[in-house]
């Protein structure tokens, strides 16, 4: 295949998924609600992901600590990947499975939200997590592909990204973030 073909190729791929997004508006609401609700109550958010995730759910915590648009209020939210000397410690004394849910053990209470970025669902770090914040009461919301995994019935809720696909299944999760900040800005702003 040509260069030129293959770059429209991913293009028209990346486009068509997020086409699909606009079939997923109600569940997008909810969460975004959800969070809003949570901020409210003076919870946070907690962030977690690997590899491309884990830079996601950073993003994440970083527009809600700083801004997204609108210069206001920070709003308290962890990015479980942030801090490489607890997760190799983590991973080192108990395991790398472990790396998230112990992060949930020492920051999380009753009413935060714990986001859960795995594209496919079946991260057992991740996994391990949501089970634990679960316990705590922590409402769970989980960002997968369109087959879920483990986390499609395990979470509260779940964003199913419309693709199979890694990258267009993350491409869907950076533009769902993106709504989120901007609706969680505008309602609470």
């Amino acid at each position: 295949m040509q260069t030129k073909e293959t770059i429209k190729t991913l293009i028209n791929d990346s486009i068509a998924a997020k086409q699909f997004m606009l079939e997923q508006i109600d569940i997008i609401e909810m969460i975004a609600d959800k969070i809003v609700e949570a901020y409210k109550n003076g919870k946070k958010t907690i962030v977690c992901g690997n590899g491309g995730s884990a830079s996601d759910a950073l993003h994440f915590a970083a527009e809600m600590v700083v801004r997204f648009e609108k210069n206001r209020k920070a709003l308290p939210s962890i990015a479980l990947s942030e801090n490489v000397a607890t997760i190799t410690a983590v991973g080192n004394d108990f395991g790398y499975d472990k790396s998230f849910s112990r992060q949930i053990e020492a920051f999380a209470q009753k009413g935060d939200i714990f986001i859960a970025i795995s594209t496919s669902g079946n991260s057992p770090n991740v996994i391990k997590a949501v089970e634990y914040a679960k316990e705590i009461g922590v409402f769970t919301i989980g960002f997968t592909n369109s087959d879920g995994g483990k986390m499609r019935d395990m979470c509260d809720m779940c964003y199913l990204a419309p693709s199979k696909t890694t990258a267009r299944a993350q491409e869907c999760h950076i533009l769902l973030i993106h709504i989120l900040c901007k609706i969680i800005e505008e309602k609470l702003f």
